[in-house]
């Protein structure tokens, strides 16, 4: 069942907010269903913990509600997990290897994200082999990841004849990511702006709106 419906959302959506996960279980059911209700195009699972019951679990449930909003859930790094829940694809790292081999297991049609930093040339050698879309930031001070090295505007008009769907990360506000939007982010991703606003389905209409406005 879980595979029927996930297999139905594997395609990319065109723009929007991507939400991630901020591993936080007690919360993270309500919070991601706020999320969606308030107009999210994507959802990434990204948990760390070794508590692989946990994850499965939590994984599983993000898969059925997903499903039932009709948008993609994406599991950051974990190949094997995203296809046990019948995720809709993946988000690799560098280091994690590559489209090929996630789809490889994951079916043909699985959305495979690349974390691209604030490199072109990364972005061009993910695109040739085969990614969804990549990914960039942080562009700016992140509270999820404080050390992340910074990505400028520029690298987003630079690559708008990538072919794939860009990606912005990287403290991401309501007032900060309509620049983004202009430089020609398709997709704004953020972790705290909106699993760590005080109203998660607020949060997320209102950044969702900077691709409607």
């Amino acid at each position: 069942m879980i595979g029927h419906h996930a297999e139905r959302m594997s395609t990319l959506p065109r723009n929007g907010i991507y939400a991630i996960t901020d591993g936080q279980p007690h919360r993270l059911l309500a919070r991601t269903e706020q999320a969606l209700a308030g107009g999210v195009a994507m959802i990434q699972y990204r948990d760390l913990g070794d508590d692989h019951p946990r994850r499965f679990a939590e994984a599983t449930a993000l898969a059925v509600l997903c499903a039932r909003y009709g948008r993609p859930l994406i599991i950051d790094h974990d190949i094997a997990l995203a296809q046990a829940v019948g995720a809709a694809g993946v988000h690799l790292g560098q280091a994690e290897g590559d489209p090929a081999a996630a789809r490889a297991v994951l079916g043909s049609q699985s959305i495979v994200g690349m974390s691209c930093y604030a490199s072109t040339e990364l972005a061009v050698a993910a695109a040739r082999a085969g990614a969804s879309y990549v990914s960039f930031g942080a562009f700016f001070p992140s509270p999820t990841k404080p050390q992340a090295g910074r990505a400028r505007l520029e690298l987003l008009r630079q690559t708008a004849t990538l072919g794939i769907a860009r990606v912005a990360i990287g403290g991401i506000t309501p007032d900060n990511g309509r620049s983004l939007v202009d430089a020609g982010a398709d997709f704004i991703a953020t972790v705290s702006a909106v699993f760590g606003a005080h109203d998660t389905r607020a949060a997320a209409a209102n950044l969702a709106a900077l691709f409607t406005a």
